[in-house]
């Protein structure tokens, strides 16, 4: 009775141990990542910034050279009035007369709340009334819900269609497992294409922007990253093809956000069956060398000599 269950604690003890280095190595492996990250965007960025810098102080004190009249609060004033415009969403270099663009139009307000419930928040398109402040917080509790329940009802048509194409391939004689990489490809190019290839284009054109600009711009906006430095319809080189374009580009952002939600949920499937297999073969490994380990004692102690007694005489 005591062997058992010295047994059954020492299983239980190798399986805390077992989470544990499993947890450890996950973290370290994680935090490895945000290291290696931080360092590649510190050798990219840090002195495409510092140039920046040295280029803006350079215009300023040759801005109060040319123009002697102006003193240095006059300009610092300036400065802070035109970032705040645009922190707003607003284009400085805009004539005053200009109305015809608006961040808060029907289109505008419907793409802003679609970037609320979807967490995306580029920033540069927020409330800045106290009333617009807190009905922003209220409809974003019950709304980013709301979202994650249409985008999984979304998900589910996309995965039954995923399925429906895995089955063609098997009826086709293609393995289980070949039928569900070629469906995670097929999935994948297919939204590449309709998400992050063509997207672009039309930005190049309603935009001004590089196509590069544009690609960055879409994944950016579909992995709910959003930092804001490109936003569709608020740049200085923005052509609104139409009222409601931006209405429009919502639709793209919620189709792409349930594209790459069953994407990721392919890919971790795929993993976890990849990382089953793994362990399974491990486990018949660790068996068959017992096996093996206790097969050769059996054998070690069969082919033993008997030790030979000598006889004694009386």
């Amino acid at each position: 009775m005591e062997t058992v269950e010295k047994k059954s604690t020492g299983k239980k003890t190798g399986k805390l141990l077992s989470g544990l280095l499993k947890s450890a190595l996950l973290a370290a492996g994680f935090f490895t990542y945000l290291l290696a990250g931080a360092m590649v965007f510190q050798m990219l960025e840090q002195e495409s910034e510092s140039n920046v810098k040295e280029e803006t102080e350079r215009h300023r004190l040759d801005f109060l050279k040319n123009y002697t009249c102006l003193t240095h609060d006059a300009v610092e004033h300036l400065i802070k009035v035109v970032t705040e415009a645009v922190k707003q969403g607003l284009n400085p270099l805009e004539n005053s007369t200009s109305i015809h663009h608006t961040n808060w139009d029907f289109g505008s307000a419907f793409f802003f709340a679609g970037t609320v419930v979807t967490t995306i928040g580029y920033g540069t398109i927020a409330p800045r009334t106290p009333g617009g402040q807190m009905f922003c917080v209220a409809y974003a509790l019950f709304g980013i819900p709301f979202n994650i329940i249409f985008l999984s009802h979304i998900g589910k048509n996309l995965s039954l269609w995923c399925k429906r194409f895995g089955k063609f391939l098997v009826k086709k004689r293609i393995k289980k497992k070949t039928a569900k990489v070629l469906t995670i490809i097929f999935f994948l190019v297919m939204g590449i294409i309709v998400f992050l290839g063509i997207p672009p284009l039309v930005f190049i054109i309603t935009e001004s922007w590089s196509y590069e600009e544009g690609l960055y711009y879409a994944f950016i906006t579909l992995s709910t990253i959003g930092f804001g430095d490109f936003v569709v319809g608020s740049g200085q080189r923005c052509k609104k093809p139409f009222e409601g374009f931006r209405a429009l580009v919502y639709f793209w952002i919620i189709f792409g956000l349930a594209w790459l939600s069953l994407l990721i949920n392919l890919l971790i499937s795929l993993l976890e069956d990849t990382e089953k297999k793994i362990l399974k073969d491990l486990r018949k490994k660790v068996q068959h060398r017992k096996e093996r380990s206790q097969e050769d004692a059996l054998q070690e102690l069969v082919q033993k000599p008997v030790p030979k007694h000598k006889t004694s005489v009386i």
